[in-house]
């Protein structure tokens, strides 16, 4: 390493805020870590549920260069993504939906993946090296790096968490066949703190630092095609899409930010959104409502799913309509979804 490299680093510290990034650490691709051993347990225990392809990938999950051999350096970009008040005052209101604060603006995926190329194309100019581009639809492991990078550290919660952004950070990452200066490791900072795992609905923590996906809302309500337990359809309370709950309580986001990302804002229509108004959609109003939002991906059978145990939740004797009219839907699972709101209600 030399002065030039270290100058290389800061210029792509500034192309990368250039571009919007609210972070940009350095991290070794090729040092040895105990993330991969990690996820081993993880899947052996079955804790990925249906997540078939978390094990089809599992071989190129355990480390950055079973990804690309060639890397040596993970350039790791982090876009804060923070909410302007506290998600959660909106579960007080049963007869509206609770969307995921990540969900409430564009597809974050589109929107990181051009700057990322943008920014990949400067460094491959620069170092005259090859370089790889990841989101985290790709099974890269860029939480551990991350954290190796110094952007922050893997709470009791398993998510990333930062001391200047608290729990509201998207990861982006490019893998660099440069060799560049790295930044320092972040330590774990949750202390004693067990907030997280304490206000979990599902209980999905079987110990700090670890999840039972099976029991989380986010792949419940996200990656489960299939008709839920009933423990779970009725913990959810009005949830239908993603969870902030160990998120939005963790006592590190008193010195984060609200987002300064426009097209991450949050559109009126996914803010505590009608539970009567979303039952009504058919394939094409729902893809038609979430063209731009990550929500699209699950399609509008899973999506009502959802939206009709939270009206099973609601208590809501006016919302039994929405209910009643998809007790025959096509899809199974919308029908049976619907015929136990029904229920639900009456009792």
């Amino acid at each position: 390493m030399n002065a030039h490299s270290d100058s290389l680093v800061e210029e792509i510290r500034a192309r990368a805020s250039a571009l919007g990034f609210d972070a940009c650490q350095l991290a070794s691709a090729e040092a040895p870590w105990s993330a991969g051993d990690h996820l081993d347990r993880f899947v052996e225990a079955g804790r990925h549920g249906d997540m078939d392809w978390i094990e089809t990938t599992l071989d190129r999950r355990r480390h950055p260069q079973a990804m690309w051999d060639q890397a040596r350096t993970a350039i790791v970009l982090g876009l804060n993504y923070g909410p302007g008040t506290d998600p959660l005052v909106e579960l007080e209101d049963p007869s509206r939906g609770y969307i995921s604060v990540y969900a409430r603006g564009d597809d974050y995926h589109e929107l990181i993946k051009g700057r990322l190329k943008t920014l990949a194309g400067f460094i491959a100019a620069k170092t005259g090296e090859n370089v790889k581009v990841f989101v985290d639809t790709a099974p890269l492991m860029e939480k551990p790096l991350a954290q190796r990078a110094g952007l922050g550290w893997q709470g009791k919660h398993t998510n990333l968490l930062s001391r200047r952004h608290g729990n509201w950070l998207f990861l982006g990452v490019i893998l660099s066949a440069a060799e560049l200066p790295v930044d320092e490791a972040e330590d774990e900072h949750c202390g004693i703190c067990t907030a997280c795992l304490d206000v979990c609905p599902t209980q999905a923590f079987p110990a700090p630092f670890q999840l039972d996906a099976r029991r989380c809302l986010s792949y419940l309500t996200i990656e489960f095609a299939g008709p839920w337990p009933e423990e779970f359809r009725t913990a959810a309370g009005s949830r239908i899409y993603g969870c902030d709950d160990c998120l939005a309580v963790c006592p590190w986001n008193k010195f984060a930010e609200t987002s300064r990302e426009a097209r991450l804002a949050a559109r009126d229509e996914a803010v505590a959104p009608p539970l009567a108004e979303l039952a009504a959609l058919d394939d094409a109003a729902f893809r038609a409502r979430f063209r731009k939002s990550p929500i699209k991906r699950i399609g509008r059978d899973r999506f009502v799913r959802n939206v009709l145990y939270a009206i099973g939740n609601s208590g809501d004797p006016a919302l039994r309509d929405s209910a009643e009219r998809l007790v025959a839907d096509p899809d199974p699972v919308v029908a049976d979804a619907a015929r136990w709101a029904v229920a639900k209600l009456e009792a």
